[in-house]
């Protein structure tokens, strides 16, 4: 039983993906992220289980047994990789973080959420859905920054790219007025029959009109409508708004995920 680690998406893809495809909910953002840049790894024991290193040293941790994570979590990375911070499943990241021996502290509490049926809003607020378009990409990006900024996520970076594929992939979607977009919902590609909506955004000016759960509702039906069986989202556990606004258009908790990073002195 060990760990194995490659940065090659199609190699991790062949080797835990019938893992993950186990599980789909519980491993939603690792099969969200099929493509993206980092080093992956599996574990070959029972129950098998997978993680993504991204570039920035965050590790996600899809589900798997406490002695896999346990595992990870006692030896280093390949090529002496940092990891500046983990999120996954609660017990997950704890089992990880006791094995390494150095301090952490909780940065986020989330809950996964999975939809048991689509209730929305009555009546709906002023405006409508559409699909985002090539047009809207700079107002996004500026959206997500400032989603960043709210999570308690890196603001600074440049989300252009990041929103132009989800664009032409037609997986952002608005509630806009006559005076424009009020408020944007993401989703996911669908895979294993899961997708997860994501980055529900309403700038200030336009809270507290049911904006944001009309934008959730798009991008719920959305996944519906691409033969998604689970639809699922994170909250953070801190926020109780949006927590009641979840449940109200029929979401119900599915699990507890924490994220976690060293503390300070403990990367010197």
């Amino acid at each position: 039983m060990d760990w194995h680690f490659t940065e090659d998406p199609e190699v991790f893809r062949r080797a835990a993906y019938t893992w993950l495809r186990a599980e789909p909910a519980r491993n939603t953002t690792l099969l969200g992220m099929p493509d993206a840049v980092g080093l992956r790894g599996w574990w070959d024991g029972p129950g098998g289980g997978g993680f993504l290193a991204t570039p920035a040293g965050m590790l996600l941790l899809g589900a798997m047994p406490d002695a896999a994570a346990r595992a990870l979590g006692a030896a280093p990375l390949p090529n002496g990789r940092e990891v500046t911070s983990v999120r996954g499943e609660s017990g997950t990241v704890e089992a990880y973080v006791r094995a390494g021996g150095r301090p952490w502290r909780t940065t986020h509490r989330l809950r996964l959420f999975r939809l048991a049926e689509l209730t929305p809003p009555h009546p709906a607020p002023r405006g409508a859905a559409r699909v985002a378009a090539q047009a809207d990409v700079p107002l996004a990006a500026t959206w997500m920054r400032e989603y960043a900024r709210d999570v308690g996520e890196d603001a600074t970076v440049d989300y252009t790219a990041n929103v132009a594929a989800r664009v032409a992939d037609g997986r952002l979607h608005f509630w806009e007025t006559d005076g424009g977009p009020v408020a944007m919902a993401s989703v996911s590609p669908t895979t294993a029959g899961q997708a997860r909506v994501s980055t529900v955004y309403t700038p200030p000016a336009h809270r507290a009109r049911g904006y944001g759960g009309a934008a959730t509702v798009a991008a719920t039906r959305a996944a519906l409508s691409t033969g998604a069986r689970q639809v699922l989202l994170f909250t953070d556990t801190a926020n109780p708004t949006s927590n009641a606004l979840y449940q109200r258009l029929g979401y119900r908790p599915l699990g507890d995920h924490r994220a976690m990073e060293p503390e300070p002195d403990a990367r010197d």
